[in-house]
């Protein structure tokens, strides 16, 4: 698995998002929180679509949200 570009705790804006959301062409979407909402979908297949088993998951999805359009 890659590495966690969120796991320093400083929220969707780290460096390397920073980085990437800067150098993307104006037509492009860039989502900073796709990687939480990657690992809600796995969890959700792992667990045969038991949404009760991934609710850490879907409060990380949601913390990231929070926090870049706030930031936004």
């Amino acid at each position: 698995m890659a590495s966690r570009s969120q796991g320093s705790g400083d929220g969707p804006w780290t460096e390397e998002t920073k980085q990437k959301f800067e150098s993307k062409s104006k037509s492009e979407f860039y989502d900073p929180c796709q990687e939480a909402a990657q690992r809600s979908y796995k969890c959700l297949y792992r667990n045969n679509g038991d949404k009760s088993m991934c609710g850490e998951y879907f409060q990380a999805y949601r913390d990231c949200k929070q926090a870049w359009v706030c930031f936004v």
